[in-house]
């Protein structure tokens, strides 16, 4: 069975893109694959952090993971900074990293323009998120469009140590869903729903109260003709809506534009907004009953003890072949 491996980063809240592009991504493929999900806090402080908040999430993140329908039995969850692996193995790849090939990276680009002062972190966290995957040997790593650079370095980095030392790291294939890879902003849908973002009216959280789910999707930004058809460059708020109702129902953006085709905008919002409220509420229900259980730690616990052992291994390889230890 071949090895997945995917996360999200604890930056800040999970959203209903996170949900569409990623969550229910991995809950396809858990059948399929020997699946690895992890929580890559390190990669969360490459920014400004509080820390509470910050601890808050890790948490919440694997009960939303669950909750999402994300099997333990079916799946390895864990925290990257309990495996010290992972930090050491990224020294060792940066040192076979080049800063021109870094520096290109477009996630940094527009990252490092949002700060006043861009930290080293911030520049060589994907040799980090290389590390991540190398570690654990994974054929497979699900990834929106905008992280597709992150794993094609991961690739680079994996033939050139290999190169260099010999058969080593397996190389990593991107997986990029066809629909729903790219949840748009309910007010800027032009760009993508960001857990991170200022904008609260453009996400929808996955705790999102009904009422303010409901809110934010009736005031999400459309158009003046009051047409419903799928046109992502002359109607991006529309076709985000649709995107949304049509991995909710599962039914094809054709089947979705059939369906409305009779429908004014606020009555299109309200059906979406019946949809989403339907999806996410069950999930917030499930999500507090696995909190109250306390399993969560248990299941960490278990994936921090499986992956350190991997990591150990595959570190030791490493340090072998490069030549550092006794």
């Amino acid at each position: 069975m071949k090895k997945l491996l995917t996360g999200l980063q604890p930056s800040g809240e999970l959203t209903l893109g996170s949900l569409i592009g990623g969550i229910s991504q991995s809950v396809k493929y858990q059948d399929e694959y020997d699946s690895y999900i992890f929580v890559p806090d390190l990669h969360a402080i490459t920014v400004e952090q509080d820390p509470e908040k910050l601890k808050e999430r890790i948490r919440k993140n694997v009960g939303l993971y669950i909750a999402c329908g994300l099997d333990p039995k079916k799946n390895t969850f864990y925290i990257q900074s309990e495996n010290l692996y992972h930090a050491n193995l990224s020294w060792i790849l940066e040192c076979n990293s080049y800063m021109g090939e870094l520096s290109r990276m477009t996630q940094f680009k527009d990252k490092s323009k949002k700060v006043k002062n861009v930290s080293c972190g911030l520049f060589t966290y994907p040799v980090l998120m290389a590390a991540d995957i190398l570690l654990y040997d994974a054929d497979l790593v699900p990834t929106g469009i905008d992280q597709k650079q992150h794993v094609e370095l991961a690739r680079n980095l994996a033939e050139r140590f290999n190169h260099k030392y010999g058969d080593t790291f397996v190389v990593p294939e991107p997986m990029i869903p066809t629909l729903g890879a790219k949840i748009k902003d309910l007010q800027e849908p032009t760009k993508k729903m960001s857990k991170s973002s200022d904008n609260y009216k453009g996400t929808i959280l996955l705790l999102d109260s009904e009422k303010d789910i409901r809110k934010k999707i009736m005031s999400a930004v459309t158009d003046s003709d009051n047409k419903i058809y799928y046109d992502e460059e002359k109607k991006p708020g529309i076709s985000n809506l649709i995107t949304i109702y049509s991995v909710l129902t599962k039914k094809s953006i054709k089947e979705v534009e059939t369906h409305f085709k009779d429908y004014n905008y606020g009555n299109f919002k309200k059906e979406v907004a019946d949809v989403v409220v339907k999806v996410l509420i069950d999930i917030q229900n499930k999500y507090y009953k696995i909190v109250e259980s306390g399993i969560i730690d248990k299941i960490l616990d278990e994936g921090r003890e499986k992956t350190i052992k991997i990591a150990k291994n595959k570190y030791e390889e490493v340090l072998n072949k490069v030549g550092l230890g006794r």
